[in-house]
């Protein structure tokens, strides 16, 4: 993570509800994070690109591209340009759907409602070694 050389974590949250945005940026920014946002897929990928956060955190259901697209077509990208696997935190109201974020490549998974630290702790356990 990016805490080692001094430096906040960097995390992407994508969700289309800008109360969630609002909640979890708040929520990990008091916990040394700092919060880049989303709130569709196509943004969510640019962001990735572009910024390279240390850890994204991906919801499933917006609309137009789907959190399981945006997984999908993150994991192509890092294959066709061999560069490291950024680490994926799946976040639904749903668990159910947990089987199928593992199978296409998330780390973790985490339902809604959820407390912040919990959030946090499983931040820092993806990103140890992630990148």
């Amino acid at each position: 993570m990016s805490a080692g050389n001094g430096t906040k974590p960097r995390i992407l949250v994508v969700d289309d509800e800008p109360r969630i945005l609002r909640f979890v940026r708040l929520s990990l920014h008091a916990l040394g994070f700092e919060v880049l946002m989303a709130s569709g897929g196509e943004e969510a990928l640019k962001l990735a690109e572009a910024e390279n956060p240390d850890v994204m955190i991906l919801d499933v259901f917006m609309p137009g591209m789907d959190g399981f697209e945006v997984l999908q077509r993150r994991r192509a990208f890092e294959d066709l340009k061999a560069c490291p696997r950024m680490p994926v935190i799946i976040f639904s109201a749903r668990s159910s759907i947990a089987d199928q974020a593992f199978k296409l490549g998330a780390n973790d998974f985490i339902s809604k409602p959820f407390l912040p630290e919990e959030l946090a702790e499983k931040i820092r356990s993806v990103a140890v070694g992630g990148k």
